[in-house]
């Protein structure tokens, strides 16, 4: 925790110049808000997670608590607006453990298009989609292509959850273990750096996060293929987990995904192009051929 609050630290008084405004949505004043758009370009970052189990160690919102974390962190880096942490997520795999909450698939989309839409009308057209839930990969990318199903002052953009190729292979370094999919060293880890209190690591030996590859069936993948692997929804063996690792894992995922932030704040083609083409898609017979 030290090594990521003395880098925090450094962003903000390399930026002493700029007036400290509130990187959360929640936290703004109306009037300050207006100016935290400005200072944004416009920028905000939903941060995404679920409620579901995270084998018997680990709380019920641990990807919404890494996410936040990670987005924070990243917005202090590289300015820009966080959303207040978004849970209504897919986990339909997760039903049969006590704490998951499953919302229909219409209802995450719905959810999804008219909370873009609400950061958009307050001035925020663009929004990135951060997730730290693997279940959300199919979700989200489903959503981002929706988007072109009708004509809109704002752009989306899906990043989820991932390192750098150098910074996993420090990682595989440091990992005792294959990481783990779920709630396994890695994301322990996280948690340990994130919020510590909310660890119960000498319960992770109650149940096992081993796969059961109860469904061996090769390049096909039926929709009940995560419970055949992990009924316990625990994946991996998180004894060797440490604060350290997490501290590397989530400092390093803030400053790749402030990268990105800049990138999307220097984008003046993806709104122009989205434009272009709803119009063209008004006459599609007078497209060149």
């Amino acid at each position: 925790m030290i090594l990521v609050a003395a880098f925090v630290l450094s962003c903000f008084c390399c930026n002493a110049q700029d007036e400290k405004l509130p990187v959360l949505w929640s936290e703004l004043t109306g009037p300050d808000f207006a100016k935290a758009v400005e200072k944004s370009g416009g920028v905000c970052i939903i941060p995404m997670g679920v409620l579901e189990k995270h084998g018997p160690h680990l709380p019920l919102a641990t990807d919404c608590i890494v996410a936040d974390y990670i987005a924070k962190m990243a917005a202090e880096m590289e300015y820009a607006i966080v959303f207040p942490t978004f849970y209504v997520g897919q986990i339909n795999e997760a039903k049969h453990q006590p704490g998951t909450v499953a919302y229909s698939t219409e209802l995450c989309l719905k959810m999804l298009e008219e909370t873009c839409a609400e950061v958009a009308r307050n001035g925020c057209k663009k929004i990135i989609l951060f997730s730290q839930h693997g279940g959300n990969n199919a979700l989200v990318n489903l959503f981002c292509q929706s988007q072109l199903n009708s004509e809109r002052d704002y752009i989306v953009y899906e990043t989820l959850f991932g390192s750098k190729p150098e910074v996993k292979a420090q990682i595989e370094k440091m990992l005792k273990t294959d990481g783990g999919e779920h709630a396994g060293e890695e994301e322990t880890s996280e948690v340990m750096a994130a919020r510590p209190d909310l660890v119960k690591l000498e319960r992770a030996a109650t149940q096992s996060g081993e796969a059961l590859n109860r469904l061996p069936l090769q390049k096909m993948r039926p929709s009940i293929f995560w419970y055949a692997n992990y009924p316990n929804h625990f994946a991996g063996e998180p004894s060797a987990a440490n604060t350290e690792l997490g501290e590397y894992v989530i400092l390093e995922d803030a400053k790749f995904l402030a990268e990105k932030i800049n990138r999307v704040k220097r984008d003046s083609v993806g709104l122009q192009l989205q434009n272009e083409f709803f119009e063209k898609a008004k006459h599609p017979k007078d497209t060149e051929q």
